[in-house]
């Protein structure tokens, strides 16, 4: 829909009028404010209303100042109204990208997938449903790095993290870096809504800071942990001595990652399967609900522009017709 700003504006669209029935200061003089051009739209003949080619600027110029008295109510353009949930949640994700995620021991759609897929997937769905949050994404191996600094983009969010490879950060995994990193990017946001979800399916085997270090360090900032250890406790391997059963999960450090939650207020949980990974973030979606109160707002396009360039082409048109005149 059409908005107007500044209707009050439309109030000065008389003026040029107003301004010829203003009298003259002194009747031998000119007049105080004259009309440029004013003697071409006089006529011997004023019964005789003519129109020829002298009269045009006369007319161009009435075009030209109604167009600048539209540009000058500044017309917008309403958008639809755009609903936006307030939480004022700053929340970062941790993904393992370890060579140890490569593991297929999760199906998706029964189809075996690799556990960082089965990561990305859930994920996605959790980042999708968190409207009003700031996200960000943190991935590492045997380093952490930043991907995605707190964003409400969660479109990049969720693109950035389908786009994570295995071994993109290292073969090994830095827990604790993860954390440090995690808690240098939170600290200076407001102490209650700074939340971090780590996912692994392994034990620290790399970083400069141990995670129960690095914990500390996140509990005396208030940043609360989340941690997910990911991996099946069971899968059948086929060989040419037959199958047998074994635990792709051995490595899996649950103790350590237990302690990371306890010591920051978070929980540990466990993701054996896809349907255990939708569940744990539907529980997270509990834990740390969004806010229900929404704002809106509709974005305005500015329309001024065009009615503005019409009435300075028109002038400058007049001009152009004065000085061919001439």
């Amino acid at each position: 829909m059409i908005h107007v700003e500044w209707l009050w504006v439309l109030a000065t669209l008389p003026l040029p009028w107003l301004a010829r029935l203003l009298p003259a200061i002194n009747p031998h003089n000119q007049a105080a404010l004259r009309v440029p051009f004013i003697e071409d739209f006089q006529s011997d003949t004023p019964e005789k209303k003519i129109i020829n080619a002298k009269s045009w600027p006369f007319y161009l110029a009435i075009i030209a100042w109604c167009c600048l008295i539209i540009a000058g109510i500044r017309p917008q353009w309403l958008g639809d109204p755009v609903e936006m949930a307030v939480t004022g949640r700053d929340l970062m994700l941790a993904v393992d990208l370890s060579g140890s995620m490569e593991e297929q021991d999760f199906f998706i759609q029964q189809k075996p997938v690799d556990r960082l897929t089965a990561t990305q997937s859930v994920a996605s769905q959790f980042i999708q449903r968190r409207a009003g949050d700031r996200i960000g994404l943190i991935l590492f191996g045997s380093q952490a790095y930043l991907q995605t600094p707190l964003t409400f983009d969660r479109h990049t969010v969720m693109t950035l993290l389908n786009e994570a490879a295995i071994g993109l950060a290292g073969e090994s995994t830095a827990i604790g870096d993860a954390i440090g990193l995690a808690v240098k990017r939170l600290r200076s946001q407001p102490s209650n809504s700074r939340v971090l979800i780590l996912m692994t399916d392994g034990a620290n085997t790399a970083g400069v800071i141990s995670p129960l270090k690095a914990a500390d360090l996140a509990a005396d900032n208030q940043l609360k942990i989340y941690t997910i250890g990911i991996g099946a406790d069971e899968m059948i391997v086929h060989s040419l001595f037959g199958n047998r059963r074994v635990n792709p999960s051995r490595d899996l450090d649950e103790k350590t990652l237990t302690a990371i939650a306890d010591k920051t207020g978070g929980q540990y949980f466990r993701a054996r399967n896809s349907d255990e990974f939708n569940t744990i973030y539907a529980l997270l979606d509990e834990l740390e609900p969004i806010e229900k109160d929404k704002q809106f707002f509709r974005p305005k396009t500015e329309l001024y522009a065009w009615p503005l360039g019409l009435s300075l082409f028109l002038m400058l048109l007049i001009v152009i017709l004065k000085i061919k005149d001439r």
